[in-house]
């Protein structure tokens, strides 16, 4: 799921109100906050476009699809498209983006997801894996439903990013959950994610059985100049989001294996 501005709230640790992540409480105004922003649409989903290429002809899941911004733009180059979400009213958003015979499932990110094994050329997700606080049980799924040469796309939060704006600082080395409040329309709504070290991002992808393709740390697009030029400086010059590719081996017994 794609995020929008932080508003400081909440630090790390503290108790974390019951609905937090709660995205069905706000989902229309997320949604609208983030169609057209600097942090998502010229910098997040741009940079998770051009790691995913040519996707024409290719069956893609989106993890965590949201309103379905990035199933879209991914279905206009050509690529066949299904989404999950764990939020009934972000599905709702997205099917009405995407139409009627969009294929989108309800369904928590690490449970056993309703698709067949090897049956995606490809896998997004963006910003959803920080979510977590145990990266297992999703990556071994998503390892599953990808076919041999089949890449997975993710994008966290940069552990270096979410470890400075912690007060205390948290052991960089520990697994540990960061809460804080986003705004919209004068609510606010309380989130929660989890940051852990570099290392342990990388031995969760290996350890689930994907080689690792590239770690990435793009900036905006150019685009954004005009539009955001005071916010397009700052995210140019620091980091924000981390992007991982990493694939699925091809051994010589696989189909594909040659």
């Amino acid at each position: 799921m794609e995020r929008a501005t932080d508003v400081p709230g909440s630090q790390a640790e503290q108790a974390v109100p019951a609905r937090a992540n709660d995205y069905d409480s706000f989902a229309g105004a997320y949604s609208a906050e983030t169609g057209n922003n600097l942090v998502n649409a010229y910098y997040a989903r741009p940079a998770m476009l051009e790691l995913a290429g040519d996707v024409a002809g290719r069956r893609i899941l989106d993890v965590g699809c949201g309103s379905g911004p990035l199933s879209a733009a991914l279905r206009d180059r050509g690529a066949d498209v299904a989404g999950v979400d764990t939020s009934a009213a972000m599905l709702a958003l997205a099917r009405r983006r995407l139409g009627e015979d969009a294929e989108l499932h309800l369904a928590e990110v690490g449970d056993r997801l309703p698709f067949g094994d090897d049956a995606f050329d490809g896998v997004v997700a963006s910003l959803v894996l920080h979510y977590l606080e145990d990266w297992g049980p999703a990556l071994a799924e998503l390892r599953r439903v990808l076919r041999p040469g089949g890449r997975l796309i993710a994008s966290v939060d940069h552990p270096f990013v979410a470890y400075t704006i912690q007060e205390p600082r948290p052991d960089y080395f520990a697994t540990t959950s960061y809460t804080f409040d986003w705004a919209f329309d004068g609510q606010f709504f309380p989130m929660r994610f989890w940051r852990r070290p570099l290392h342990a991002m990388t031995d969760a992808f290996t350890a689930a059985g994907f080689d690792i393709a590239a770690v990435s740390e793009p900036r905006p697009d150019p685009a954004a100049r005009e539009l955001f030029p005071e916010g397009f400086r700052d995210l140019s010059a620091k980091a924000a989001f981390l992007f991982f590719v990493v694939e699925v081996p091809v051994t010589a017994a696989d189909p594909d294996g040659g």
